[in-house]
């Protein structure tokens, strides 16, 4: 069975999400595109700056 790290369960979260945003959201394909990984960039950067937030809170 997979064992996926906890980074890996949110690029997945945030490539299926910012898939349906894009696809709901815009309504030409280029747009949808962008929209779409725009959303991707907004996920993993809050994931990651959430993380470290955590971590220094944690200490």
């Amino acid at each position: 069975m997979l064992h996926p790290s906890h980074f890996a369960a949110v690029l997945l979260f945030a490539l299926c999400a910012s898939t349906v945003f894009g696809i709901t959201m815009r309504d030409t394909p280029r747009r949808m595109v962008r929209y779409g990984t725009y959303c991707f960039i907004l996920f993993i950067g809050s994931a990651i700056v959430l993380s470290w937030v955590m971590f220094l809170i944690a200490r």
